[in-house]
């Protein structure tokens, strides 16, 4: 890990609080390591409103829509504990702004605009690092360096 990326905050994709959350994924050792590791190196990981929009649409959808199908009681008890683990970053209005000027300089559509947003409010709260499964999203951002957790245990 550079010295940059130590001294850095790393926001959590809400990719990697799902699989938190569902003990059963293959993925999830390769996640908390990462975050472990992370954790140990003094890095802050934080999480946004949308983070937690999107994880609650995930954990509450029913499993043959791809989703968890938790009840609302567990949902709420997953995220309340993730929320006790990592520092929120609140919405305001400069990420809006911030949205807007990403979505129209990189022609952002579709899906995406979901991502957009969340690199919008890692730029506004100057959080450099995006722990992601997904890192090809997020490279049309240069003010961000999408990090998938593979990099961070071999």
């Amino acid at each position: 890990m550079t010295e940059a990326e130590r001294l850095s905050a790393y926001l959590l994709d809400t990719n990697n609080l799902v699989r938190i959350v569902k003990r059963d994924d293959a993925e999830r050792p390769l996640i908390i390591r990462a975050i472990q590791r992370l954790a140990e190196e003094g890095v802050e990981l934080c999480y946004v409103p949308q983070n937690i929009v999107e994880l609650w649409n995930v954990l509450t959808r029913p499993v043959a829509a791809d989703g968890c199908g938790l009840k609302v009681a567990d949902a709420k008890r997953e995220i309340a504990l993730l929320e006790r683990e990592f520092t929120f970053r609140p919405d305001n209005e400069r990420i809006h702004t911030e949205w807007r000027r990403l979505v129209e300089t990189h022609s952002v559509s579709g899906k995406q605009v979901r991502d957009a947003r969340l690199a919008a409010a890692m730029i506004v709260h100057d959080v450099t690092h995006l722990l992601t499964l997904n890192t090809a999203d997020f490279a049309r951002y240069p003010e961000i360096a999408a990090v998938h957790p593979r990099t961070l245990v071999l």
